[in-house]
């Protein structure tokens, strides 16, 4: 089985967290018998100058083919024209990459192409596809089908790269409702739950990650980027009514300066934390030393940090967003609340309130492990060649 994955969201030198999870299911994949895994990863550059802007100077310095933590992964560039519109992306990424996977196929034909992300991802395996003779899935992660699914720029080419696929993928129940609440075909979507490394993320003693983070009382943590979408603004304006608690964000994005100026007014600075984009290989040491994760999310398919904080034996306190009562079905993980701050506030109290079994909590996600998620894509591909 030789499988051609499309992925815009994908780890690399520059951006080493950007969609590890798709890394780790593609690792999966790759190591089992009989199935052989080539990533093209392609990377937006805008035309000189711009290309020349801090931004994009460290993804024009990545190599165009390597082998990335076993991946054998492409890394073509494809034009991206700032202020045109996002409209024209599958087109342009088409165009770039159809070269290089025309001669990859040639030298070994693929089997079918994987898109893991449904925007430009999707509709540019539909091209692609199409030009080899090759039939193809797309895999819905949550905003790809939130954001581009609704915009009406963007809205028919997801759609139809939806129609024409041999089957798609959802990460959650909820998140396949809303597809086909969009007009996608529910008889070719399957649920297909993301996977955790159960040894890594497991409960352990976080005093010394606290120590060295100088935090007393309780911790509180999010985890994700720093986006409107993310709402960590409702847990700062929770801040001032969870005495003694610091609130510690892991993660980077453009909402950053205004969390900072917004903790400044509510007078909680010195309680909320900017550890920036903290490396994967580390997180389990702040999720396993936080009394609670909490991310009120607008939007979300099923949030990997969700499944990683529940490993590590935290609870979570979420909004309801995507699988949010897909993962929460047992009370002790953690409790679905209302995106106020007060309402916040009442349900962190309330987990900090009680005596957590990080090993009740852990057991939660117990069937979330890579080795089940690769099984289940190993099945699905099989199922998606054999047409």
């Amino acid at each position: 089985m030789r499988i051609l994955t499309l992925a815009t969201l994908f780890p690399n030198a520059a951006r080493p967290n950007f969609g590890i999870f798709v890394e780790r299911q593609a690792a999966q994949l790759a190591s089992r018998r009989g199935v052989d895994v080539t990533v093209v990863s392609p990377q937006t550059m805008p035309p000189w100058p711009l290309s020349r802007h801090m931004r994009y100077r460290a993804l024009a310095a990545l190599p165009v083919h390597e082998i990335w933590r076993g991946l054998d992964v492409y890394r073509p560039r494809f034009l991206h024209l700032p202020g045109i519109g996002a409209h024209w992306q599958p087109a342009l990424l088409a165009r770039a990459i159809l070269p290089l996977v025309r001669r990859l196929h040639a030298q070994k034909p693929f089997d079918m192409v994987d898109a893991e992300f449904f925007f430009p991802d999707g509709p540019a395996a539909r091209t692609i596809a199409s030009e080899l003779g090759l039939p193809y899935s797309v895999k819905a992660r949550g905003a790809d089908i939130h954001r581009w699914g609704h915009d009406r720029k963007t809205r028919e080419m997801v759609l139809q790269a939806a129609q024409d696929a041999k089957g798609l993928l959802a990460v959650s129940a909820a998140l396949k409702t809303d597809m086909i609440a969009l007009g996608m075909p529910g008889e070719k979507i399957r649920v297909h739950y993301t996977g955790c490394d159960q040894e890594r993320f497991a409960p352990h003693d976080g005093s010394a990650m606290r120590a060295e983070l100088g935090i007393n009382g309780p911790m509180l943590l999010s985890v994700g980027a720093l986006i409107e979408r993310k709402r960590q603004d409702l847990v700062i304006r929770a801040l001032p009514m969870l005495e003694g608690a610091t609130f510690v964000l892991a993660g980077a994005g453009d909402q950053e300066r205004s969390y900072r100026t917004l903790a400044a007014k509510l007078g909680v600075t010195d309680r909320v934390m900017f550890a920036g984009s903290v490396p994967h290989d580390d997180l389990p040491r702040w999720l396993a030393a936080a009394d609670v994760m909490v991310l009120p999310s607008r939007s979300e398919g099923l949030a990997n940090a969700w499944v990683e904080s529940l490993a590590s034996g935290t609870p979570i306190v979420i909004c309801d967003a995507g699988g949010a009562r897909e993962l929460l079905g047992d009370a002790a993980a953690g409790t679905i609340t209302l995106p106020d701050p007060r309402a916040i506030a009442d349900a962190v109290r309330a987990v900090l309130d009680r005596k957590v079994d990080r090993a009740a909590v852990r057991a939660s996600v117990s069937s979330f492990t890579w080795a089940r998620n690769g099984d289940e894509l190993e099945q699905y591909f099989a199922d998606v060649i054999a047409g």
